[in-house]
């Protein structure tokens, strides 16, 4: 049996939202090889992001970005329940969405879905919010987003 350190578990935990225990059960399947361990949890996640995906999602934040003065972004990001729409977590995803629209200009939801993430590009939209269900516990829909930029007519 490999030998399995704390650090990992606990790194494992934070970056997928599993309990300690199936964190470290990951890793002992993995033969102690971390990123064997974040892909199995990652992939079970994405299964249970997308059982979640049924249910409706009517709380959540409304989101701004401006960037320079030039380019301005509200994005409306639903969950389930206020008590995760108040987690410094969801918090962080909706600006970072902000900052994805304003960055990369997607025409609509689809597109934006599919879009590599500007501070992830091995991973498209799609898959950092189904993450983010799974960290959560919670379904999470982008429900509508505008972009203006400067000078720029839509």
């Amino acid at each position: 049996m490999a030998d399995i350190s704390i650090d990992d578990v606990k790194r494992l935990r934070e970056l997928t939202g599993v309990g300690l225990s199936d964190a470290k059960q990951a890793l002992v399947e993995a033969g102690g090889d971390f990123d064997k361990a974040l892909a199995a949890m990652r992939k079970k996640g994405l299964t249970k992001a997308e059982k979640r995906a049924e249910r409706e999602a009517r709380a959540g934040l409304i989101g701004s970005y401006v960037h320079d003065g030039r380019i301005g972004v509200i994005v409306e990001v639903n969950c389930e329940t206020d008590f995760v729409a108040k987690t410094d977590e969801f918090k962080e995803l909706v600006k970072n969405l902000t900052l994805h629209i304003a960055a990369s200009d997607p025409e609509n939801e689809s597109v934006l879905l599919e879009q590599p993430f500007v501070k992830n590009p091995d991973q498209n939209i799609d898959n950092y919010i189904k993450e983010h269900i799974a960290k959560l516990g919670e379904n999470i829909v982008v429900r509508r987003f505008s972009r203006m930029a400067l000078g720029e007519i839509n």
